[in-house]
Order: structure tokens, then C-alpha cells, then sequence
């Protein structure tokens, strides 16, 4: 079974994908580009959005335990000044993420912080929030790469990652599931796949072996690479786009429920 990413490759991939978002709002035509997967933002409001959401997460892993964010820290997140000049815009979005990367380093993998998710799955720690903001930088670079119109796929070892991070962040919660009970697999064609379980438990996920015969408990199989599978997670592509065995209008119900956290 494979392990987790330790946390100093964390930390390397933010800075990796990180970097490749900055070298693609660099070389973009225009800041005032619509981005295709987030149809109100514009790639300056992306990168707002991003650095904006490095320093958040950096005061908070700075607060360490707590039962909500810093006080003050949503405020002067909302109240950004965002320099409009493009190299200063880049310098300023350099050290949001450095701010970040330095919060993680001097916390560790370990230290509490607040998170906004279930610690079902996913603690509510330093480390936590580092995979998190691994897959935030990722599929933000996608965003960026698409608003110029040339997409890259996500890196192999961020993609299978993420689709753990995603099932065991965004999804794992101890809310009961409001229909009946089910489970969907999702098989990355790199050879790792997962059982997201839903019951009157909630919703977990677990790993499982490769692909085999479905057990009469799982209504659908989804099935692509692990970058597919990621930005189909995150609503950058459509299910057409990957290959689906069994209901396929479970998926539905699973993209309208919206328990808490």
C-alpha cells in the first residue's frame, strides 16, 4: 500500500506548483483574462484568490489550535491590496506563498491550527492544511494555464494525492448520507484506486486494490487518469470526459449534497 506524501514534499510541491502558477500569469497575453472553470474570476482575481489564500492559511497555522480562524483573518483577507503592476504583482505573490511555506516549516507536520473540514479523514493540523494547499496551488495552475489557453495536466504524483486529499477532505464527514446507502470507486488508470462509502454513518473513503469485479455495494466506478479524476472533483471538466460503470446519476446526488463539516 502506498504511503503519504511526507510533509517536506508537501511543502516542495506547494513551492513547485506555486512557481508554475507564477510562470504562467508572467506570460499571460492579459490579467484581465476570463479563467474558463472559473467564469466570474478573471486571471488577476485568481491570483488574488490564491496568494490571498496563502497568507490566510499562514496566519492560521501561525495561531496554532484554535476553534475558528484568527480573529481579523478573513477581514484582511477580503481587504487585500493586490498590486496591478505585473512585476509587482509577481514579487507579491512570491512572498505570499513564502509566508506560507515559512508558517508550515516553523509549525511542522503536527501542530493544530483551525481547518474549515472534518477531522474524520483529514486532521486539523499543520499537515492538514500543507496537502490541502498542495491541491489548491495545483488545480488553481490548471485554472491559470486554461485562462491562456494552454493547459498542462496536473504532475502524476500531485494527481494521485489529490484525489485522496479530495475524498478524505472535501467529502469525509460523519453526516448521514440522505439516500440509500451506496458507494462509488474511482480507479486511476497509474494503478491506485478508492471506495468512498455512503450510509447513515456518513462518508468515508478508503483505499482498496486495483480494479476488479464491483461488489453489489457500489452503484458507480469512475475511471481515469488520476489528473482527470482530480479536476473532475474539483468541477473542471464534465463526466463525460471519464468512463463511468453503473448509475451514473449517483454522481448527481453526490455533486448536490452538501453536508456539514
Amino acid at each position: 500500500m502506498e504511503k503519504n506524501l511526507e510533509f517536506s514534499d508537501l511543502l516542495r510541491l506547494i513551492d513547485e506548483r506555486s512557481t508554475a502558477f507564477r510562470a504562467t500569469v508572467a506570460a499571460a497575453p492579459s490579467l484581465d483574462a476570463q479563467v474558463p472553470t472559473c467564469p466570474e474570476w478573471t486571471l488577476f482575481d485568481l491570483v488574488q484568490h490564491l496568494g490571498g489564500g496563502d497568507r490566510f492559511w499562514a496566519a492560521i497555522v501561525g495561531a496554532g489550535p484554535a476553534d475558528g480562524p484568527p480573529a481579523g483573518a478573513a477581514a484582511a483577507r477580503a481587504a487585500l491590496e493586490v498590486p496591478r503592476d505585473r512585476e509587482a504583482l509577481m514579487a507579491w505573490l512570491a512572498a505570499s506563498t513564502e509566508l506560507l511555506l515559512s508558517a508550515l516549516r516553523e509549525a511542522g507536520p503536527d501542530a493544530g491550527c483551525w481547518a474549515w473540514w472534518s477531522p474524520l479523514q483529514t486532521p486539523r493540523t499543520s499537515g492538514g492544511v500543507a496537502r490541502h494547499r498542495v491541491q489548491e496551488s495545483a488545480v488553481h495552475t490548471y485554472d491559470a494555464q486554461l485562462a491562456s489557453d494552454a493547459p498542462q495536466p496536473l504532475p502524476t504524483e500531485v494527481a494521485l494525492d489529490g484525489v485522496e486529499e479530495f475524498l478524505f477532505t472535501c467529502v469525509a464527514t460523519p453526516c448521514a448520507w440522505p439516500h440509500k446507502p451506496t458507494a462509488f470507486d474511482f480507479h486511476a488508470t497509474e494503478g491506485r484506486s478508492w471506495r468512498l462509502t455512503l450510509d447513515g454513518d456518513g462518508a468515508r473513503t478508503t483505499r482498496i486494490p486495483a480494479p476488479g469485479e464491483d461488489s453489489d455495494e457500489v452503484g458507480a466506478s469512475i475511471h481515469g487518469t488520476a489528473g482527470e479524476l482530480i479536476i473532475y472533483l474539483y468541477d473542471r471538466i464534465p463526466l463525460e470526459s471519464l468512463r463511468v460503470d453503473g448509475d451514473a446519476g449517483l454522481l448527481d446526488l453526490l455533486r448536490a449534497w452538501e453536508p456539514e463539516h
